[in-house]
Order: C-alpha cells, then structure tokens, then sequence
C-alpha cells in the first residue's frame, strides 16, 4: 500500500562513527535520531554496512573488528584495523565503547527512533561485503553476485538484521558506491537478471514472513530504466511480482548534487500500477562539478523547489540526507516544511539545475542537459534543453512577486547576436542584466538575469532554446550555457495595485 513518508538516512560514518571522539556518550550516540526528532521526518534510514558492518554481526565481518588485509573494494586502511585515518579509527573505537559497556550500537538507535514514534529501516549495500571471498570481487575479475556464496552472505545478512533486531523494514541499496554500482561483470550483467531478482524474491519473502508481514521492503535503484538493467537490475519485474513496497530511485555518487529534473515518470509509473511507494533523494549540494573542496550546500528554496518538482511528477514522499552536520534551527526547519507537503507550494522556489559531470558519465547517468553547448555557424538553428517547474505561474499570478531566469554563458561577448526562447517565446523585450560569471574566472562567461514579466514559464513541462546568430569578426568558437536557475518569489500581498475585477 503506498504510503507518504519523509526520510532522513545516515550512512553510520560520516555525520555519526567517525566524527565523535571515543567514547562516546550515549546523548552522542542518539544523536542520528535526536537531531531529527520532532521535525517532519517519520522514517530514519540506517546504512547498516559498507564493506564492514556497523553492528556486532553474528554471520559477516564488523567494521573494524578484524586485522589484516581488507578482501573488499577499499582499503584496509577504510575497514580493518590497525587504521591509517583518525576517521575510520573513531569508527571502531567507538562501536567498541558501546559494547564494553553491554550496548549494542544498532540496537541503541533502533530503540531510541521507537522511543522518538519514527520507523527504522535498515539499508543494506548489496554486492560485494568484507568477508567475501578476493577472488569474487569485481576488482580482482570476480562475477560478485554471480557466485552464490556472494548472494548466501547478503541474504544472511538480511536475515540476521529482520530476526535479530526491532527494525521496520529493509531497504536493498543497489546504487551507492563501492560495490553496488556493478553487482555483476557489466558485460555479464543483463544475463545474471534472473539471479538478481531470485535474490530479491527470497529476501522479500523472507522479510514479509517475519512479524506477520508488517516488516517494509524497499529498494534504492539507478534513476533510469537501461541503467538498472546495465547493471542486471530488473526494477520493472520486481514491482510487477510485488517484492516491494517502495523505491527511491538515486545515484549515491559524489559530488551530489540536487537535481530538480530527476527522471522519475517511468518509475513513477511503474511503482503506482502495483501499489508501490516513490521515495526520490533530495541531493544535498549544488554547485560541486567546479571541483571545490568545500561542498556548497543547497538552500531551503533550492530544496524546497526540487521537492516540489517531485512532488508534482507524483512522488509519495521523500528521501533526505547529508545536511550540514550539526543541524541547527535552519535545517530542521527546512525537514519540518518537507514533511508537509501542501506548505511547499506556497513557498519560495530557487530550481537550479544539475549539469553532468565526471561522476555522472562513469555510472551512465546522462540525463543533465547542462553544460549544453552552441556552436558557431549555425545561425537560427536552436538548442534545447528542457526542464520542469511545479509552481502553477498563471493561477498564482498575482502573489507572485517577482520570476527571475538566471543563465551563466560561456564565451559570450556583447556584441553576439543570440536568440532565447522560453517555451517558443523570444526573451528579447525582456529586462535583462548582465555581469560578468561570479567567481574566479569571471571572463570567461555572462551572466545574464531575465526578469520575467511578459514570458514567464508555466507549470510542468518547459523548454528553454538557445541559438548563435552571429559573432563580430576574429572570434571563431561557439558558446556555452554552463548553468541555469530560475527564481519564484511569493508575496504576502498581491502584485497588483487594484483588486482583480468581480466575476
């Protein structure tokens, strides 16, 4: 049965085992669950494993508790003692305090989550695991899941977490890094589908025999169709046999970056003809292609308009993650209004959309239309890139307070002659400024801000077109549009001087 829920998962380490110093208190050991109790957030996402297991495992290997030459994808200085970074060090260091003092770290927020009236599920990395044999691993030739010692492990591990734990649900996590972006040899991939899906079935119908069914099976899939099954991933199949109960399509690849355009009606689609919830990820930064070491976090209308976006495309809930540790007033805030979905159309919108990058091209996630290029030679002849607004302009009109259309354009000079059309409309008698690119290169494109008056975008579907008309002599190479971010502000009073007119 679908069902809303708002999520916030945490992957044990980063915001959690590696940043307290050991030992920990058991106020900073419920701090994954007390930061975002109270806030609209009803279902916390544990990441249970990577490579090691964040718990005192009775049938694979914990994280940290063993020495000597890590067999998984990273290195031994990521799960295996002795450790050569404070990080992964506080990680074990830490684990190991709770259970010298008889807790068991999963179970210590499993309980606390109840304790805050929020569900617990359980996200389990599927594919390659601490204690699998080197010779299977995709780095060393092996066929991962395609040995059935591989799979045994993974559902064992599943099992232990539904039989030994108070946990809601599990969710199977094919689309986060190491081992999960291929499971299976990529050339071998599409014929080991059968396999793939055999496991699901059996961890499905293992996990619905426990506590009359009440346990939820969910599963994080690739955002597209052919990358699934690239990978022997049959999503289409799983929702049709009824082995789930959500999905949240994502790619759990680094930069992550948030992306209003998320392609999502396929699985929408195909998850609502059998009663299965949408669960889509609210990336958390903006921005990280231009190869920054410090993240630029989104904003609250930047976050605010994606989840609309996904709302709108007929998502049931939604999946956040990785906000600036520790959260504050602004972030827990900003879950709060996520949890209530009618509150997010009358707010501020901020859609910036997401540009492809290294990361994206090597998972084959190729669906960002930035940085669209448009060459030299070809006046009159447009290039287009599409993308969606949840805000409905014209019924709104008059709260609306201001729409802004913001494009940076690479290699743009005053004196080219460009055309820009929204949804088939020229932009020409609209205000425009320019200014040179923010940052540190600022010759090397435009800025140019429309403000929207007369052409304004319109609810779903949109179309933005560019064409190079004309370049003044000596300057022979094309331009860029390198980003593209439209703005929605809302008043408390109408953007009118007078009433509208009585029907």
């Amino acid at each position: 049965m679908r069902r809303q829920r708002t999520m916030y998962l945490d992957d044990a380490r980063h915001y959690y085992l590696y940043v307290f110093e050991p030992p920990m208190t058991m106020e900073e050991a419920w701090t994954p669950i007390d930061q975002v109790s109270g806030t609209g957030v009803d279902t916390f996402v544990y990441g249970v494993a990577c490579g090691g297991l964040f718990y005192p495992t009775k049938v694979g290997n914990q994280f940290g508790a063993v020495e000597g030459t890590a067999s998984g994808p990273y290195s031994n200085a990521m799960f295996r003692s002795p450790f050569d970074g404070a990080s992964t060090w506080r990680a074990w260091e830490n684990m190991k305090g709770l259970m010298q003092r008889g807790l068991d770290p999963l179970k210590v927020l499993v309980d606390r989550a109840h304790e805050k009236d929020m569900e617990f599920i359980a996200s389990l990395r599927i594919g390659a695991l601490d204690t699998t044999e080197p010779a299977h691993m995709g780095t060393q030739g092996g066929g991962m899941l395609a040995h059935p010692e591989v799979r045994d492990l993974n559902f064992s591990i599943a099992e232990e977490l539904v039989t030994e734990y108070d946990i809601d649900g599990i969710e199977m996590d094919f689309s986060s890094p190491p081992a999960s972006w291929d499971v299976f040899r990529r050339e071998e991939a599409r014929e080991n589908i059968p396999l793939l899906t055999e496991l699901v079935n059996k961890t499905a119908s293992m996990v619905r025999s426990k506590r009359q069914g009440r346990l939820a099976v969910g599963a994080k899939v690739f955002p597209t169709d052919e990358m699934n099954l690239d990978r022997g991933i049959d999503v289409r199949s799983w929702l049709n046999q009824g082995l789930l109960d959500y999905v949240t399509p994502a790619v759990f690849y680094y930069p992550l970056d948030l992306d209003p355009d998320l392609p999502l009606d396929w699985i929408v689609e195909a998850a609502h003809a059998n009663d299965v919830s949408v669960y889509p990820p609210l990336a958390p930064y903006i921005n990280a292609w231009t190869g920054s070491r410090t993240k630029e976090f989104a904003t609250a209308s930047m976050y605010r308009a994606a989840a609309a976006n996904y709302l709108d495309r007929g998502a049931d809930g939604l999946l956040t993650c990785f906000l600036p540790w520790p959260l504050g007033h602004e972030q827990r805030a900003m879950l709060t209004e996520l949890g209530d979905h009618e509150s997010l159309g009358r707010g501020d919108k901020h859609y910036i959309l997401r540009r492809r990058d290294e990361s994206a091209d090597e998972v084959g996630c190729e669906h960002a239309g930035l940085p669209l290029e448009v060459p030299l030679g070809h006046p009159g002849e447009l290039y287009e890139i599409p993308f969606h607004i949840s805000d409905d302009i014209e019924r709104e009109a008059r709260r609306i307070r201001r729409i802004v259309l913001k494009l940076v354009v690479g290699e743009l000079v005053t004196a080219d002659r460009v055309t820009i059309l929204l949804n088939g409309e020229s932009l020409e008698g609209e205000r425009c400024l320019r200014s040179p690119r923010p940052g540190v290169s600022p010759y090397s494109a435009q800025l140019l801000e429309f403000d929207l008056a007369g052409v304004r975008p319109r609810k779903g579907h949109n179309v933005l077109a560019v064409s190079l008309d004309e370049r003044p002599p000596g300057l022979n190479a094309g331009i860029t549009v390198e980003s593209i971010e439209v703005i929605i502000e809302y008043g408390r009073y109408p953007s009118a001087l007078s009433p509208p007119p009585k029907e």
